[in-house]
């Protein structure tokens, strides 16, 4: 399936990783497939929702109130993050701490293990040995979903808006919770994602 993704695709999949592991989760669910797909800011999918209020610092912002933060996993902070920012203001450099740690117990000594996927599949290439967060089930069924959507409009290629597509068409998960709050109208949005991948198709 993967390979029918465009590379705009591709990037919103590994940046909900990417934004899952920002906010301590060790999973990644809906909620993370629909910041990374407003991160993008000229996507098609960011313009349709723009409309209602929505953005990537809204839903994470949501994420964060509903959810919570998990614990860190120092292994991935970075240097420029506001946690690193939060640290040196109080007298803690982060890099410096990470250096002595790793001088004193060895290179990768903050990397948590992370466990094996017990299954294996189309998704074990996103999270199998380079550490990488598990999708819940929710969300790997809007990625099939997606696949679906693109079947559905005749489109031999998955892109941003076959995503979206999917999670609206899913409907249960806590991205369309959040959309549906915020009031988004999901006729108007679906036929805009539509008409976005047609002319993309075209």
């Amino acid at each position: 399936m993967f390979e029918r993704f465009t590379g705009t695709a591709r990037a919103a999949v590994v940046g909900a990783q990417a934004e899952a592991r920002d906010m301590g989760h060790d999973f990644i669910g809906t909620e993370h497939l629909l910041v990374a797909l407003l991160a993008e800011e000229r996507s098609a999918v960011a313009r349709l929702l723009h409309a209602d209020g929505v953005d990537a610092a809204f839903v994470r912002a949501e994420v964060r109130r509903r959810v919570g933060r998990g614990q860190p996993d120092l292994s991935f902070a970075d240097a420029d993050s506001e946690d690193a920012a939060a640290l040196k203001a109080i007298g803690i450099d982060l890099t410096a701490v990470r250096a002595a740690i790793e001088e004193a117990f060895g290179a990768n000594a903050l990397q948590l293990p992370r466990p094996a996927p017990k299954k294996r599949g189309i998704f074990a290439r996103f999270y199998a040995a380079g550490g990488r967060v598990p999708f819940t089930r929710r969300a790997k069924k809007v990625l099939e979903l997606s696949l679906r959507e693109a079947l559905r409009l005749k489109h031999n290629f998955i892109a941003p808006e076959h995503i979206m597509l999917g999670l609206l068409r899913e409907g249960e998960g806590l991205a369309a919770a959040i959309l549906s709050e915020r009031k988004v109208d999901w006729g108007r949005l679906r036929d805009g994602l539509t008409r976005s991948l047609n002319d993309e198709a075209a």
